[in-house]
């Protein structure tokens, strides 16, 4: 699968923190789709801007970031990820992707130091999280959140190196940035399964992750994440939406509950809308 440019967990599993500046948030032995959706995206002249995305896998210590390391080099992840936004958009500076031991599982984009960090534990408790559920290739799954993760990143990213208008919440938003790349569609005007494949891994990782909880506290409502069990929710009606034909399944299997299936084809229409609008003068 090649990744399809153009971002885990809370309570105790992957941490998709970004609040912050640095904002921390929270992802396939190949990445998903056939081209980049930044490139499919939109037409027209983009602004000068001369920057690059690199990537640099730093030294790791621990088992698990050990572990998330040997599955993220070996699968050349980095390398997929910086290709694919070098290929789709046009950057104002130099871009730092980083793949570091951060003794959590957890990501992040930090605008000071103008870089996304992706940390190994991530990578290795997505590997133990899909592996646990019985997953045929857990890699892959794991991979596939991994590359969910670091688009919602790129999220906060483009808002904050494009100066972008959020009204909403901007963890929200990052959210439904990771889907609008993902869900793009190909030539045939249906999104790449193996893309879709990886927002619904994103999904079961926030589900997984409200599994863990026992009981909800005032923290849980007041955090700038709205709670896992809603982002899993509302990552599922998007990929709903966006092909209502092809993924009858999600209602089918009770993962999407009909009443909020009603308005998923046009949550996704205003959704791609509203990121193609603000990312145009962007797209190379």
């Amino acid at each position: 699968m090649r990744a399809r440019v153009m971002p885990i967990l809370a309570a105790g599993l992957l941490v998709v923190g970004c609040g912050g500046d640095p904002q921390q948030s929270q992802a396939p032995t190949s990445p998903p789709g056939k081209a980049t959706a930044l490139s499919a995206a939109a037409e027209g002249d983009a602004p000068d801007g001369d920057g690059v995305m690199t990537f640099t896998y730093e030294d790791a210590q621990s088992p698990e970031a050990i572990a998330g390391r040997t599955l993220m080099q070996d699968n050349q992840l980095l390398e997929d990820l910086t290709d694919d936004i070098n290929e789709g958009l046009v950057l104002p500076y130099d871009i730092a992707l980083l793949g570091a031991q951060c003794d959590e599982a957890n990501a992040f984009w930090d605008s000071e130091e103008q870089s996304i960090t992706l940390c190994y534990e991530d990578a290795a408790l997505a590997q133990e999280i899909f592996t646990e559920a019985g997953d045929p290739d857990p890699d892959a799954s794991a991979l596939n959140s991994e590359y969910a993760t670091f688009y919602h990143e790129v999220g906060h990213m483009a808002i904050s190196i494009y100066e972008l208008p959020a009204t909403g919440r901007e963890e929200d938003v990052a959210d439904q940035l990771a889907a609008y790349v993902l869900l793009q569609p190909d030539d045939d005007g249906e999104p790449d399964p193996e893309s879709v494949q990886a927002v619904k891994d994103f999904a079961r990782t926030f589900g997984a992750s409200g599994d863990q909880r026992v009981e909800l506290s005032p923290e849980d409502f007041a955090d700038v994440h709205s709670l896992d069990e809603t982002r899993m929710f509302n990552l599922q009606c998007w990929i709903y939406g966006s092909s209502p034909d092809s993924n009858g399944d999600l209602i089918a299997s009770g993962d999407l509950p009909a009443e909020r299936a009603d308005g998923c084809e046009d949550e996704w229409i205003l959704l791609d809308r509203s990121w193609s609008t603000l990312l145009e003068p962007y797209f190379k």
